[in-house]
């Protein structure tokens, strides 16, 4: 993780470079989806302005100590044929790269590997409603090969600008070829994992408050705790299946990833078990809320039953006495007597009395 922690501190503010840049729609195959061209010779960068064809024949010619990074933002798959017939790229991979909606995977296909990551951004708010977007997932596609890296985007987040920059000013570890590039990528968007699981812990927190106070209603706590639920699910989906690629990268010996850069790979695999580790003990802290705000419930309404029972059963005292007297019979007790009414009322008042206040000392009212 240390050299994504370097590479976010040498990242500068963005300013035009000069290299083999096609992202200009006039002079670029690729059409409007380029975002970056770049040719590495011992893991600097060249100068020059040149087609994709020649610059991989640049490279061709250095005999494996360069490489050239191609940067794509949602190509169609007009502007990706090109691309895929100058490398030679799988047909089933080319297909999953322009179509996307993929979950994290690696495919080799002969002497190219195919990497699928998913990109997770937390979207800020205001305040968890029943309707609220907490985590916004996007794609990275990443071909890798001998001497080329193709990275294919998706989504309106997950620039790998910054990371470029970043990676051009550490050309000992951009030398390693684009496996450091691959690993580069993973562990950036590992990063972006943690930095999400930490944003997402805040709201679970303020759920566990708001649950276990009065001042907000049973059933909004409800539809916001499983909105908050199914945001988890969309982070577990693009966490959790990343965790095979890793383990193959790290352990695997390929001739695309040498020992050296497995070791970094290791480091990014055990980072993403963190963050599998979180999110599995956030979907169970979020099943308790959620089961402590059912208990709740019942106990309120438990309490809700308890105070109507009691007060029928004050109330029932007048109305016995009442509907006792209401009867109409000649011959009734004290029915001539001048303080009958007062007395029956003095009757009422005193037992309804002794009755509340028995309810008041069981906690009933």
């Amino acid at each position: 993780m240390s050299i994504v922690h370097n590479l976010r501190n040498t990242v500068r503010p963005a300013r035009r470079r000069r290299g083999v840049d096609l992202s200009h729609p006039a002079r670029s195959p690729l059409g409007s989806s380029v975002v970056n061209c770049v040719v590495y010779i011992d893991g600097v960068r060249q100068a020059g302005h040149s087609p994709t064809d020649e610059a991989v024949q640049l490279v061709r010619e250095k005999q494996g100590n360069g490489f050239v990074w191609i940067g794509l933002h949602e190509p169609t798959q007009a502007e990706f044929a090109g691309v895929a017939e100058l490398f030679g790229l799988h047909p089933l991979a080319v297909e999953d790269a322009v179509l996307a909606h993929q979950r994290p995977k690696l495919d080799r296909y002969d002497d190219t590997l195919f990497t699928v990551l998913k990109t997770v951004r937390y979207v800020e708010h205001d305040e968890l409603t029943a309707t609220s977007e907490v985590v916004e997932t996007g794609e990275i596609m990443v071909f890798t090969g001998s001497d080329f890296v193709i990275t294919v985007r998706h989504g309106g987040h997950g620039s790998l600008g910054p990371l470029r920059e970043g990676l051009e000013a550490m050309p000992d570890h951009l030398a390693k070829g684009p496996a450091a590039v691959l690993h580069a990528i993973t562990d950036h968007v590992v990063d972006h994992y943690l930095d999400v699981t930490a944003a997402v812990q805040h709201d679970i927190d303020t759920i566990e408050t708001d649950v276990f106070s009065d001042h907000r209603g049973r059933s909004s706590d409800a539809s916001r705790i499983y909105q908050l639920k199914r945001e988890l699910l969309e982070l577990k989906r693009a966490v959790a299946p990343l965790a095979g690629p890793l383990d193959q990268l790290a352990k695997e010996s390929t001739p695309l990833v040498d020992e050296y850069i497995r070791a970094y790979f290791r480091d990014v695999a055990d980072h993403l078990m963190r963050v599998s580790e979180q999110i599995t003990g956030f979907d169970a802290l979020i099943d308790t809320i959620m089961q402590a705000g059912a208990a709740q419930i019942t106990v309120t309404q438990n309490e809700d039953m308890r105070r109507i029972s009691a007060w029928v059963a004050i109330i029932a005292v007048p109305t016995m006495i009442c509907g006792v007297y209401g009867m109409n019979f000649d011959h009734m007790p004290e029915l001539r007597w001048t303080y009958s009414y007062p007395a029956v009322l003095a009757v009422i008042a005193v037992a309804c009395t002794l009755i509340h206040r028995g309810f008041r000392r069981n906690g009933w009212l």
